[in-house]
């Protein structure tokens, strides 16, 4: 059994049992979060429901395991022949879940 759902803008593949990672802090560790966004929901005899957009009355229940923070990412501007050169850098947080189960 798994489910696409759609989380901060994107959309992630989840079993239950399984990992996800979503974008922004989603609340502090131990916290349980319902994300009620699901697209798809693929159950085990091999039936599929397909939302238009998202699937009646299926949620996702996962727990929250904690933040960790991605690659830092380098943004370096330059103009030839002005002298002009300018570095900026990014790091986003990520918060990554435990799936607990996937309700239809």
């Amino acid at each position: 059994m798994y489910a696409i759902i759609q989380a901060s803008g994107r959309q992630v593949r989840v079993t239950p049992g399984g990992f996800a990672t979503l974008d922004g802090t989603a609340g502090e560790a131990g916290a349980e979060l319902t994300l009620e966004q699901v697209l798809l929901v693929e159950k085990d005899g091999g039936e599929v429901l397909a939302g238009a957009p998202f699937v009646a009355n299926a949620r996702v229940i996962a727990v929250v395991d904690g933040e960790t923070r991605g690659p830092k990412i380098r943004v370096f501007k330059k103009k030839r022949r002005k002298g002009m050169r300018r570095t900026k850098g990014h790091r986003a947080t990520y918060t990554r879940v435990r799936i607990k189960e996937i309700l239809v």
